[in-house]
């Protein structure tokens, strides 16, 4: 094992070895994971409908739409690592990540709120109110959403009940996104449609998601310690323990392509169903197609990520998107290939997501190895910063080239310019990633050193028992 990082202070102590390796049961299984049901309500409605909702209920070009998704959330993934570092700085009898989730379920709840909401204020107002309110919610996702992503590598340290623990809550945080997708329309449609329609739509959710996120703070534990305790480590240490972690710099790329396949999907579904196949009441289906085969997927992963490991599962998934998306080619504008195709390629997805959290767990333990800096917020940041960058360049690369092919919100038929644009970015993009992804997969052997990197930390402790 790699020494302390110079200028730290550091002791060997009692992890509580035991009590780390507590098998997690059923109840505080699913009550981490009714928090990330709680975010996808949300977060995937953001995802799925917020530039929608600006280019035709607001009226902001699609171009302004782009750059607003990615300046935003690449100036808030500046601000994730700081969050980060105050995540890792927190010291509270509840532990280090769970006072974050109590502190922000009802800011969260709010900000969608004014998120949704489109108060007459001239083109220019418009602009910087979205700009403005995007940022707040961005922020505040990231506030609550990196403690509660590192909850899971403080909650155990056993890896195969890390991956129940992301499967869990992978299931659940999908079914709240195929929720919020199925009837978020309807929903608005009901209420009158247009911007109260809208506004009082997320009013209810906005209300609903502090009170699955108390579920969370109550049924949860978190039980690790560091091995090697730094009194008071200074941002710079950390952070450039975070630039040794070979592996972490593998996993948030892999993270970013994730995220950025699933913005482009995500913004694009409404647009591809409206123009292409011309019904826009399709939205739902297609929304179903990229949210239900992944918790079925997830279902399968369990066994297959026991028998193979969590980066063989993920790359096998990456093989099988890259067949779903060059199905797509058969035909274009048809329903029940663009089904087909979108099915094989969220069933791919699938063990990646089943993983993500769990490798960015065995991530925390590998630093710690490597430098002697133990850093859960600081790392979960960076898969913070990966969901900011990805889905944001995913809008953005979607309004800009919407904005490039002549898209004009609100007109019942497009040029044939904008049309194509819509076409290529459906199926193009996919495929890219996929390939980027099985790159990535191909270079990570965490999983084969991290037994022996247990060992060595685990060694450690029983030294100072003895």
């Amino acid at each position: 094992m790699a020494t302390p990082a110079m200028g730290t202070e550091a002791i060997i102590v009692d992890n509580g070895a035991q009590d780390a390796y507590t098998k997690i049961s059923l109840k505080e299984r699913f009550g981490y994971a009714i928090g990330d049901f709680s975010t996808n309500i949300i977060w995937t409605a953001i995802t799925t409908f917020l530039t929608f909702f600006y280019t035709d209920i607001v009226g902001i070009s699609a171009g302004i739409v782009g750059t607003i998704l990615l300046v935003t959330r690449l100036l808030d993934g500046v601000a994730d690592v700081g969050i980060g570092a105050l995540v890792d700085r927190t010291k509270s009898k509840h532990g280090k990540a769970r006072p974050w989730i109590k502190w922000m379920a009802v800011p969260f709840g709010l900000s969608v709120m004014i998120l949704f909401t489109a108060p007459e204020l001239g083109h220019t107002g418009a602009i910087v109110y979205a700009s403005l309110t995007y940022f707040i919610v961005s922020l505040i996702y990231s506030s609550i959403n990196i403690p509660y992503g590192a909850l899971n590598s403080l909650m155990t340290q056993d890896p195969y009940q890390r991956s129940l623990l992301s499967i869990t809550r992978m299931v659940l945080g999908i079914s709240g996104g195929v929720l919020i997708s199925f009837f978020a329309m309807p929903m608005i449609n009901t209420f009158g449609g247009g911007k109260m329609g809208w506004f009082l739509t997320f009013v209810i959710i906005g209300v609903i998601s502090p009170l699955l996120y108390a579920i969370t703070y109550k049924t949860t534990k978190e039980r690790v310690k560091p091995i090697v305790v730094q009194k008071a480590i200074p941002f710079r240490v950390g952070f450039k323990a975070l630039l040794r972690n070979k592996f972490w710099l593998i996993v948030i790329p892999f993270s970013t392509l994730i995220f950025l396949s699933s913005g482009v999907s995500g913004a694009l579904n409404i647009y591809y169903a409206q123009y292409i196949l011309h019904n826009p009441a399709l939205v739902g289906a297609l929304s179903l197609a990229g949210l239900v085969p992944i918790v079925v997927g997830m279902i399968i992963s369990t066994p297959l990520i026991k028998k193979v490991g969590k980066r063989n599962a993920a790359l096998i998934g990456a093989c099988i998107s890259l067949v779903g998306s060059l199905l797509i080619l058969v035909d274009p504008t048809s329903f029940q290939v663009i089904m087909i195709s979108t099915i094989l390629k969220t069933l791919g997805i699938a063990p990646a997501v089943a993983t993500g959290a769990a490798m960015l767990a065995d991530t925390v333990d590998y630093g710690e190895w490597k430098t002697g800096v133990r850093t859960e917020g600081l790392i979960y940041s960076g898969h913070s910063v990966a969901s900011k960058v990805g889905s944001g360049l995913g809008g953005a690369v979607v309004g800009w080239t919407l904005a490039f092919g002549g898209y004009v919100g609100g007109l019942e038929v497009q040029s044939d310019m904008a049309l194509l644009s819509i076409k290529n970015l459906f199926i193009y993009v996919p495929m890219v990633l996929a390939v980027l992804q099985i790159v990535l997969m191909s270079i990570y052997s965490l999983d084969k050193k991290y037994p022996a990197i247990m060992a060595e930390l685990q060694a450690l402790a029983n030294d100072k028992k003895a």
